[in-house]
């Protein structure tokens, strides 16, 4: 069963509802995503009714149960993020691709700009300002995002570090990670189990996590102590970056005031470098 037949079942079943079991299936329908990756605990929670009430509605949906239906709507969200899949969906659509990206990052971009709450980017500085070390932790295109968060923050002079898949593995890496330390860690579905696992441990191991997500259902967010919330959208392969970038951007520019002083010295000395003509062509200017 694809996304849409999933949805259309769900609609054709809330016709004479009762009212919780109504509730269940409009959440179902609106966060698809985040009930698909949450406990059967977590959701009861949010909608404040009984796991029983749960697998109600599960069986009135044909399912055997709540785990059939979560595995479901898995199936449901991981077809809508396969590149081939979304490929074939863009060759069947009359509409200009080129028209279609830009509307889905413009749509992304004002996503990401209106989650982003008052108060979140002071809140980032000051645990930035608090680190004693900020590693980078990112997999696959998620490590574009935090490679890009690293290369500001060591202009600024911070003693910053990436965490990427190599030699070691994540968690060999985080063994290195103690109390005091900041884990800036972005993750895009498909979700990564070793991320999870590291963030886990680093957070037990007494660091603090701040998260860049395109959910609230993402392993990671349970962990951390701050999250931020960004949409990625893409008519093609699986996730787009440009909002994520668009949020380190406004996140390590404001970082750049706050820490005031101490930027400003980083920034100059990053100055000095591009001048060393064995590197850089002055004469086409000069910007880092």
């Amino acid at each position: 069963m694809n996304s849409a037949e999933l949805q259309e079942l769900m609609r054709s079943k809330l016709e004479g509802m009762p009212t919780k079991a109504r509730r269940v299936i409009e959440y179902l329908l609106t966060n698809m995503r985040e009930a698909a990756f949450r406990s059967i605990g977590e959701v009861a929670d949010e909608l404040d009714v009984s796991k029983a009430q749960l697998v109600r509605v599960a069986r009135i949906l044909g399912f055997d149960g709540y785990s059939s239906l979560k595995e479901a709507l898995q199936r449901a969200i991981l077809e809508k993020i396969n590149p081939a899949t979304m490929l074939a969906r863009v060759m069947e659509d009359q509409e200009s691709l080129p028209n279609v990206i830009y509307k889905t990052e413009h749509a992304n971009l004002d996503d990401t700009w209106s989650q982003l709450q008052p108060g979140a980017v002071e809140s980032f500085c000051a645990l930035v300002r608090e680190a004693r070390n900020i590693h980078c932790l990112g997999w696959g295109i998620s490590s574009l995002v935090t490679e890009h968060l690293l290369m500001r923050l060591r202009v600024m002079g911070l003693s910053a570090f990436s965490m990427r898949r190599g030699s070691l593995t994540l968690l060999e890496q985080a063994r290195s990670i103690t109390k005091g330390d900041l884990v800036l860690v972005c993750e895009l579905p498909s979700y990564v189990v070793e991320v999870t696992e590291t963030v886990a441990l680093a957070k037990k191991k007494g660091a603090k996590i701040v998260a860049i997500v395109d959910s609230p259902a993402a392993p990671i967010c349970r962990f951390s102590d701050q999250s931020f919330f960004i949409s990625a959208a893409s008519p093609t392969f699986g996730s787009s970056v440009v909002s994520p970038l668009f949020l380190t951007h406004i996140l390590t520019s404001l970082l750049a005031v706050h820490l005031g002083d101490r930027a400003q010295a980083a920034l100059e000395e990053q100055a000095q470098f591009l001048h060393d003509e064995r590197i850089f062509h002055p004469v086409f200017g000069l910007k880092y």
